[in-house]
């Protein structure tokens, strides 16, 4: 009795997990576009301001993509092996 009942919350728990995970993929994919698209702004508005410093803004913003791209991207794949394991 009180086996089928373990099994059956262990069960309910791995669909919970994998809805988890889908769930925390999208957030990751969301999160990183929002904040790659607002550091893009933000530098756009900053070389309209100073056009002279367009370069080092431009290699400080593209830094900061890449490191929120590589966060999202470790996040997406922390989803996926919990979805798929």
């Amino acid at each position: 009795m009180l086996l089928s009942v373990l099994l059956q919350a262990t069960a309910a728990a791995v669909g919970v997990s994998k809805l988890g995970a889908a769930i925390g993929a999208g957030l990751a994919v969301i999160g990183a576009g929002l904040g790659i698209g607002r550091i893009g702004g933000s530098a756009m508005e900053a070389i309209a301001r100073q056009p002279e410093a367009s370069g080092d803004i431009r290699m400080n913003m593209i830094i900061a993509a890449a490191l929120i791209e590589g966060v999202a991207l470790l996040a997406v794949v922390v989803c996926l092996l919990v979805f798929f394991l």
